[in-house]
């Protein structure tokens, strides 16, 4: 017995729409919407008056608040994945989870079918179960990978890409990866990883693997030629239940990017993925127009005054509009609020943004951290010019630059820009090349996995950063 059983059965990630979730998030909802689903039905249940009949109809109403509530309070960050914010942190999450679930709650349990019985006594009881199992989820999420269900993982490598890889699996979300150690790739690999760490075994690759209690390999090695990389051992491996990872397919799966540093071509033209079809273009435009209109009218009010503000602290205009490279490299107008000062750049020359800029106003400032100065983009969505997800936007000048510096720029133009993206929910304002660089390793994930299923993630992490400050420039 090889334990290959026992690897497969280990938990991970789920790719789900192309889109690689950790399966303990997708266990954590689940659970707590069955928890959530079952109080209910029994808070109707023992009510005296209650039918059988009338408990069975009660039962779609239950597990649709259920799965409603449990997705809205995903969205506020309690199931987000390595979370390891101090105890006063967790608890104003919990809080705002609170704060923000009630008043919804209220909204749904009067939309539903609940019945003539669905009294006070009954709504309290229900919100604070509700409560309950925020409370729990979201001081236990600090928790998450602490658990014994961890994937004991080898890296084939010793060298630059094994530190990154290792670097990778030391933080908060890849709790649930534990690395036994690296496996030189050849005599003359460079050792960059503590010497200790360094796996030395008279034996296979298999054997070692299977000593050590691997489940996953990690090919942490550029070079695939000359036989540096033991491609009959890592085959072996393969075939005894191993999952063996080469560093492209490593850092999507871990990471949620591209990696330019390990990306070739060929993985571009012959991987799966990249594909325009026209069937996920008129979703994508469908989706876009709906969500825009509605978003318009509930942020109107918003808007309203965001403009007031802008032209009382530094006067008229309070929009500007800025040209921008967009699908194909067409370029159009973007609209956005002001956030600065009107002679930001009166020597003319294009400075990148920074997050404490100078030259931001009071409003501006207020208005960034929040994100309605972006809100005008959505007259931008609705002429077709951008999406609601996508890349964000360069100007002409920073694009030529970027092109020129960065291999595989121009790859993030093959989708509509975004008012909002996988990038911006994922890594902090970018002000330099290097910013753009690891923005361009999450725009490409972007380019080649996205669906509704992942859009729907970005709106969802978009309204968890605005709430929490996450990431705000």
């Amino acid at each position: 017995m090889d334990g290959s059983a026992e690897r497969r059965a280990e938990p991970g990630m789920l790719k789900l729409f192309n889109h690689y979730v950790p399966s303990s998030t997708v266990v954590q909802l689940l659970l707590d919407a069955s928890l959530l689903f079952i109080a209910l039905v029994l808070v109707f249940g023992f009510q005296s008056q209650v039918t059988s009949s009338e408990l069975v109809a009660v039962v779609p109403s239950a597990l649709t608040f259920a799965v409603t509530m449990m997705v809205l309070n995903g969205a506020l960050g309690l199931y987000r994945v390595g979370f390891s914010g101090s105890l006063r942190d967790s608890l104003i999450r919990v809080l705002m989870a609170i704060t923000l679930s009630v008043p919804v709650a209220y909204g749904i349990f009067w939309v539903l079918p609940w019945g003539e019985f669905a009294h006070e006594a009954v709504e309290l009881s229900v919100l604070g179960l509700m409560g309950l199992v925020v409370a729990i989820r979201g001081l236990a999420v600090r928790r998450v990978g602490a658990g014994v269900l961890v994937k004991r993982v080898m890296v084939i490598g010793t060298g630059a890409d094994a530190v990154a890889v290792e670097h990778a699996l030391t933080q908060p979300a890849s709790s649930s990866l534990q690395v036994v150690g690296f496996y030189p790739a050849g005599s003359g690999d460079d050792v960059r990883v503590d010497p200790k760490r360094v796996i030395h075994f008279d034996g296979s690759l298999l054997a070692a693997a299977n000593h050590l209690r691997v489940n996953e390999i990690i090919v942490a090695v550029k070079e695939r030629r000359g036989g540096v990389i033991p491609l009959r051992d890592l085959l072996d491996c393969k075939m005894a239940g191993i999952k063996v990872l080469d560093l492209s397919s490593f850092f999507e799966r871990v990471r949620g990017q591209v990696r330019i540093d390990s990306l070739r071509a060929s993985w571009l033209i012959y991987g799966e993925g990249f594909r325009q079809g026209w069937g996920r273009t008129l979703v994508k435009r469908i989706f876009d127009v709906v969500a825009s209109l509605v978003l318009l009218i509930l942020a109107a009010p918003v808007m309203v005054i965001a403009a007031l503000a802008i032209l009382i602290e530094d006067g008229a205009p309070v929009f500007y509009r800025q040209e921008r490279v967009g699908l194909g490299g067409r370029l159009f107008k973007v609209i956005k609020f002001r956030s600065m000062r009107r002679d930001a750049e009166r020597d003319g020359k294009p400075r990148w943004a920074a997050a404490n800029d100078d030259r931001v106003t009071r409003t501006g400032r207020f208005i960034r951290k929040v994100r309605i100065d972006e809100l005008p983009q959505l007259f931008n969505v609705l002429k077709g010019e951008m999406s609601l997800v996508g890349p964000r936007p360069e100007r002409p000048y920073f694009v030529d630059q970027l092109t020129r510096d960065i291999p595989f720029y121009a790859v993030r133009h093959c989708v509509k820009p975004g008012v909002t993206g996988w990038a911006q929910v994922r890594y902090q304002y970018g002000s330099s090349v290097d910013d753009a660089v690891n923005k361009l390793q999450y725009d490409l994930y972007y380019v080649k996995n996205h669906t509704l299923f992942l859009d729907t993630v970005v709106l969802f992490e978009t309204v968890r950063v605005v709430l929490t400050g996450d990431g705000a420039h």
